[in-house]
């Protein structure tokens, strides 16, 4: 067993592990993620706040549905492209979607990288680079020669200012020509509020929010906004009461959403 001794927002990312590792564990599993549940028996840490806290576990699951599918049709398109998975924490998408020819970086915190090489070797086709998502230094070290980039930004943006939004979206739009941009937003009215127990537990807070992928091209307007993936999609399949609730404006808008940009 492995302890791991961190907290704030690297924390996090035990958290969303584990609730991808229990879903997955689950008969009827709506995901899959062999190397979650992995993880998580060889872990010394105690999981009861995620355990206990089905909001975020819910939105996890919903969220790591969606951007499944949309990383999957966007590497179907695009088979040879590089991947950037921005904040990658414990994330283990490529193992779910690789088709052989992709380039893919998970980058994030030194610290966080740490920890994740403790569980995870990857070189060649997949690495890890750990360099600051606003440090222009990550940019530098990934392969743009690829026909097209996606650039993947998960469970991060609400941790930040919105200075640090501008500063990561201007380093992908100073360094890709040809790139598509999945960035997860927040609804605003979620700042600064204790929605997430297991997220409080761990002493992060959430920081920055955005109605809709405009306002990202509003701080950067090197991009184009393409769309806005509401997580009610995914959230739906999980609860059938959301294909109703989901018709409801508000209920749609208060959901985190995956903004679509392209430059």
């Amino acid at each position: 067993m492995e302890r791991i001794d961190i907290t704030g927002v690297p924390e996090t990312m035990l958290q969303t592990l584990y609730a991808r590792a229990q879903e997955s564990s689950k008969p009827e599993h709506k995901i899959y993620d062999e190397k979650a549940i992995e993880i998580v028996q060889m872990l010394d840490y105690d999981f009861t706040n995620a355990g206990k806290d089905a909001v975020m576990s819910s939105g996890v699951i919903a969220r790591t549905i969606l951007l499944d599918r949309m990383v999957a049709q966007f590497v179907a398109a695009n088979p040879h492209a590089a991947v950037i998975n921005i904040a990658c924490g414990m994330d283990t998408r490529f193992y779910r979607v690789d088709n052989g020819m992709l380039a893919w970086y998970n980058i994030d915190l030194p610290e966080t990288i740490a920890v994740r090489s403790k569980f995870l070797e990857e070189k060649g086709r997949v690495q890890m680079l750990g360099i600051s998502a606003m440090d222009e230094a990550w940019a530098q070290q990934v392969d743009t020669g690829r026909e097209s980039t996606l650039v993947v930004v998960e469970g991060l943006s609400m941790y930040l200012k919105e200075a640090d939004v501008r500063q990561i979206l201007s380093i992908i739009e100073r360094h890709f020509s040809n790139v598509t941009v999945f960035f997860e937003i927040l609804s605003p009215m979620f700042v600064g509020k204790d929605v997430e127990k297991s997220i409080k537990a761990s002493k992060a807070s959430f920081t920055w929010g955005a109605r809709s992928g405009r306002e990202l091209v509003s701080l950067v307007p090197g991009f184009a906004f393409v769309e806005d993936r509401s997580l009610v999609e995914t959230m739906q399949e999980m609860y059938p009461i959301y294909k109703v609730l989901g018709k409801i404006p508000f209920i749609r808008n208060m959901s985190n959403k995956i903004a679509v940009l392209e430059k």
